[in-house]
């Protein structure tokens, strides 16, 4: 089993609480990611996945995506072919694509960085992520 270690920042929000942010790479381009524990799925903003994918192939997703402050929220499904968190590579990952036009507006609203996508459970939990405030680091085991 190897283990890759990938540091995060940590974005102040309003002085009462935080969100973690985590460079990663969408077919080999930089992409900001949210880690969001309580997400069930890693799912993509449907405006910038353009810059990651030339003409995706966007078919609907048959299930609604269920999210806090939504009941449900139409969602598409794509293939990413090359999905990287430090030595950490996922081929052919299927990927959920909502948008993410509120976080946007908050994250613009605050001057924070743009987001890309929301690091979930799928991931998270299929490689057993330890996440370690104190260092500012994540590690993945694959």
């Amino acid at each position: 089993m190897k283990i890759t270690e990938v540091s995060f920042r940590v974005l102040e929000i309003e002085n009462d609480g935080c969100h973690l942010l985590l460079e990663g790479k969408i077919n080999g381009k930089i992409a900001n990611f949210l880690i969001d524990t309580g997400a069930s799925r890693t799912v993509f903003d449907q405006v910038s996945i353009h810059s990651f994918i030339i003409d995706p192939d966007l078919n609907q997703n048959e299930r609604l995506s269920t999210g806090i402050g939504t009941n449900t929220m139409a969602s598409m499904v794509t293939s990413i072919q090359s999905l990287q968190f430090g030595d950490l590579n996922i081929e052919d990952y299927t990927a959920i694509v909502i948008d993410l036009q509120h976080v946007h507006a908050s994250y613009s609203l605050l001057k924070l960085p743009e987001i890309n996508g929301i690091l979930g459970g799928d991931i998270l939990s299929e490689h057993k992520a330890v996440i370690n405030y104190k260092k500012k680091k994540i590690k993945f085991y694959y």
